[in-house]
């Protein structure tokens, strides 16, 4: 099988994801720019922040299958199921990761981290010092995006004391979190943190109606995707006060523009896409070990997981 990564990877770590496939499958390691004149034998495909378009399909005659990360929002679905080529996701597999990092933002926000560590390698005096920090204890969190990311942050959150509200499209029952609807969440939350896939229901579903809503000592964290939150109207709320500040690790445009906006202000803490990381090498075990045994699942005629275009599958083998 003539197996095509999209990324750029260190050597190593390329020697390390092949270890995870069978040794008599082709794996070619390519970046975004080379990834045309790999496709041509290609029948599956693990892209990163790759557009999977009909003008790269047509570039992919053999290609059956397409195995993404959480997000997928970076292929036509609509396309790739016309072709009956299956479209794969691995929602849920960088839960931990991601929750944590949202973990990571909104202790640092609260705790002043960033200005603290800044205040003393420029050697201020401590005299001069402005902590407004404080405790997430007592605090409500509203978590929009229940899947397996918003319930772990859900689990974190409930460990530092916090009240825990949560807004789905579908309502779930999780121990300690209290279902609420939309408007109710972000009118009660200290916290906003958002856990939803881009598709074109959640596009923009933060704006300045939601900001509005929210209070002024409120907080907005993202770690899901950019689309989902209009950053015009962000950068708005920002500027008037009309909440507290914001933790982002997504964007509306990646990488984040040198020119935008959001890289001005103190109350801000930004990350560049990193909450799904696991280590420094970008290896996650866990990822690599799914994307390996959904593949081989699928071309041993077994129902993948995480199938999106389901009516692709049959008669597929």
């Amino acid at each position: 099988m003539n197996l095509v990564i999209i990324g750029h990877l260190p050597a190593d770590t390329e020697a390390r994801i092949r270890a995870f496939f069978p040794p008599d499958w082709r794996v070619v390691f390519a970046g975004p720019d080379l990834a045309g004149s790999c496709l041509r034998d290609a029948e599956a495909l693990i892209p990163e922040h790759l557009p999977i378009n009909a003008a790269l399909l047509d570039r992919a005659p053999k290609l059956r299958m397409i195995q993404t990360g959480a997000g997928y929002d970076n292929v036509d679905l609509a396309e790739c199921t016309r072709r009956g080529i299956l479209v794969c996701s691995a929602a849920g597999v960088n839960a931990t990761a991601v929750a944590e990092h949202t973990m990571a933002l909104i202790l640092g926000w609260y705790k002043s981290i960033v200005y603290l560590d800044t205040f003393l390698k420029a050697h201020r005096d401590s005299r001069e010092l402005c902590y407004s920090g404080g405790e997430l204890c007592g605090r409500t969190v509203g978590i929009i995006g229940l899947g397996a990311i918003g319930q772990r942050v859900s689990t974190l959150c409930r460990a530092f004391g916090m009240n825990v509200q949560g807004h789905s499209r579908h309502p779930k029952s999780i121990q300690g979190v209290e279902n609420v609807g939309l408007v109710e969440l972000l009118e009660r939350s200290d916290v906003v943190s958002l856990h939803v896939p881009a598709t074109p229901e959640t596009r923009h579903m933060i704006g300045r109606q939601a900001f509005q809503r929210m209070k002024p000592t409120a907080i907005l964290v993202n770690t899901a995707r950019g689309s989902v939150v209009r950053e015009a109207d962000l950068v708005e709320a920002l500027d008037t006060r009309q909440i507290a500040g914001a933790c982002l690790d997504v964007y509306e445009e990646e990488p984040l523009s040198q020119a935008s906006r959001l890289r001005d202000f103190p109350n801000v803490i930004l990350t560049p896409h990193t909450a799904g990381y696991p280590d420094g090498v970008k290896l996650h075990e866990r990822r690599c070990a799914f994307f390996a045994g959904n593949l081989q699942r699928a071309w041993r005629g077994e129902l993948p997981e995480n199938l999106l275009n389901p009516d692709t599958w049959t008669g597929w083998r």
